[in-house]
C-alpha cells in the first residue's frame, strides 16, 4: 500500500488540521484564492477497479455529468516547450510547478476551458477560465499578442509563461472518466481508462484525430482528491485495492512516445 494512503487510513480525520495555504499565498498573489487539495494517484488492475466500483457505488454519488454508462470523455491539449520543461519538472518531482492545458468534454466545443493545475508543497490548486475555439487555434499558430491585455487573468498568466518559457500546445490526450463524489471532505474519486495520445498533433477539435494507446497493460488510473480529510468509510473501501504503485500523470504517459 502506498505510504501516503497508509497514513490516511491509519489515523482518524480528527488528526488532520485543515489546509490553510491558499493559492494567493502559494503563488505570491494570483487572481484567484482557493484552498489547496490533497491528491493521490495510483495505477490499478481491471479486477481491482471492479471491486472498488462495487464498494463506492453504495457510499458515494456518481458524477451528474456522466452518461448512462457512468462515464464521460475528456480531451486535453497540454502545453510545454522544446526543452520539455513541464515534463521534466513532473518527472523530477518539483514541489512547486504549474501545468497549463485546454480541456473539452465529449468532443463538444460548447464548453472549452483553459486550466492551470498548480502544485505547491504537495497541495493541488486548479484555476480555469473559458476559452473559444478561435482563441485556441490562434494560440496554436503562435498569434498571442491579444493575450497580453486580456480581461481574463489566467489568459494573461499563460501569455507570460509563453513569452518567458516559449511553451505552446504539444500533445492531446484522450481518456474516459468515471467519477464519484462525497460532500464531507469534498471527496472526488475518479477512474481514467483508455488513455490515448495524439503524439505531437495538437488539432484537438478534429474528431478524427489519430490517437494511440499510452499503456501496454490494461491498467486504470485511480485518483483520490479531497480537501481537509478523507472520511473513514472511504479509507476502508480503498484498502480493497493494491495502491503501492503510484501512477504517472496522463501528460507524462502521453510523452513516453516522444
Amino acid at each position: 500500500m502506498n505510504r501516503d494512503l497508509f497514513l490516511f487510513i491509519r489515523h482518524s480525520p480528527d488528526t488532520f488540521a485543515p489546509y490553510n495555504t491558499t493559492i494567493d499565498q502559494a503563488k505570491g498573489g494570483t487572481n484567484m484564492s482557493q484552498i489547496g487539495r490533497k491528491e493521490l494517484k495510483f495505477a490499478i488492475s481491471i479486477p481491482e477497479y471492479y471491486i472498488l466500483i462495487h464498494k463506492l457505488k453504495w457510499l458515494m454519488t456518481r458524477d451528474e455529468n456522466a452518461g448512462r454508462d457512468g462515464k464521460y470523455h475528456i480531451r486535453s491539449a497540454y502545453f510545454d516547450n522544446m526543452d520539455d520543461r513541464i515534463l521534466t519538472e513532473k518527472k523530477e518531482g518539483y514541489l512547486n510547478r504549474d501545468k497549463y492545458r485546454v480541456r473539452i468534454y465529449n468532443l463538444s466545443t460548447s464548453v472549452i476551458h483553459l486550466e492551470r493545475k498548480s502544485k505547491r508543497n504537495n497541495q493541488t490548486f486548479k484555476t480555469k477560465c473559458p476559452l473559444t475555439r478561435k482563441e485556441y487555434e490562434a494560440i496554436r499558430r503562435g498569434e498571442t499578442e491579444w493575450m497580453e491585455d486580456d480581461v481574463r487573468p489566467l489568459i494573461r498568466d499563460l501569455y507570460g509563461e509563453m513569452t518567458r518559457w516559449l511553451i505552446k500546445p504539444v500533445a492531446v490526450v484522450d481518456y474516459e472518466r468515471e467519477a464519484f463524489t462525497y460532500p464531507y471532505g469534498n471527496v472526488r474519486i475518479t477512474f481514467d481508462q483508455n488513455i490515448r495520445t495524439s503524439l505531437r498533433n495538437t488539432a484537438m477539435f478534429d474528431r478524427d484525430l489519430p490517437m494511440v494507446p499510452v499503456m501496454e497493460e490494461p491498467l486504470i488510473i485511480l485518483e483520490v482528491k479531497f480537501d481537509e480529510y478523507l472520511p473513514d468509510m472511504i479509507k476502508y473501501a480503498l484498502q480493497a485495492v493494491d495502491t503501492r504503485t503510484e501512477a504517472y500523470s496522463k501528460y507524462q504517459l502521453s510523452r513516453m512516445f516522444g
